[in-house]
């Protein structure tokens, strides 16, 4: 079943929606989904109703309410990836990581208290290595995370299990970010990185040209393993 929900800020003073799927029964865990900079388009919505069909409530919160409600892009049409661009320029990290922590508290109550992880794809991959490290989710992945590198002084607050998908080709992501990643991450306990030869940013997309089919069900049956692990 699935639904748009809506999910208040941590302030209480306003308030923004969210795509929620629901598994069949009761949920064995949540996850909320966070979006990459096309919005809480179809294929953020796909991963939230894949989610749901493995057991999870799955919510994939509008974070860029605060610029636009509802915007939804395709990454492969050239304009609405320009304005995407754009949007990630104005958007407020830190605003962003906060409205998650409200989704997380949103999803917890929700589930009756059950655990809740996070998974975030490009933006929603930055996103994720923040929400590791400022929030309480019991488990959180990231896909092809941009910027990590310029934040590995909050590797120390991460407390709970991290997992980093990094394509090895990725456009935004270079060489020397990478094995900054690596340098400041490997030996940190809770983290796990995984590389993907050959592969580019946004290989793991639910549609559209930018996917790998081979590596996209490598790195989510990944995922899939690592959820089960922390969030039984």
């Amino acid at each position: 079943m699935t639904a748009t929900v809506t999910i208040t800020t941590l302030s209480g003073a306003d308030t923004f929606s969210g795509y929620c799927a629901r598994p069949a029964g009761e949920p064995k865990a949540a996850i909320v989904v966070i979006q990459e900079i096309f919005g809480v388009n179809a294929g953020i919505r796909r991963k939230c109703d894949v989610l749901a069909e493995q057991g999870y409530l799955a919510v994939a919160p509008d974070l860029f309410w605060q610029l636009e409600r509802g915007i939804e892009l395709d990454p492969d049409i050239e304009p609405e990836f320009q304005r995407a661009l754009d949007l990630m320029g104005k958007f407020d990290a830190d605003e962003g990581v906060r409205d998650i922590e409200a989704t997380i508290k949103w999803a917890r109550n929700e589930s009756g208290g059950r655990k809740v992880g996070a998974v975030g794809y490009c933006l929603g991959g930055k996103l994720a290595y923040m929400t590791a490290a400022r929030t309480d989710s019991d488990a959180t992945v990231g896909y092809y995370a941009v910027g990590v590198d310029e934040m590995l002084n909050e590797a120390k607050a991460i407390a709970n299990p991290l997992m980093l998908h990094i394509p090895q080709e990725d456009g935004f992501v270079d060489k020397a970010a990478q094995a900054a990643m690596h340098d400041g991450l490997d030996a940190h306990a809770k983290v796990t990185l995984h590389d993907y030869p050959g592969l580019d940013h946004g290989f793991a997309t639910q549609f559209g040209k930018r996917r790998d089919e081979e590596g996209a069900k490598l790195a989510d049956s990944r995922t899939d393993a690592f959820f089960t692990e922390h969030l039984s």
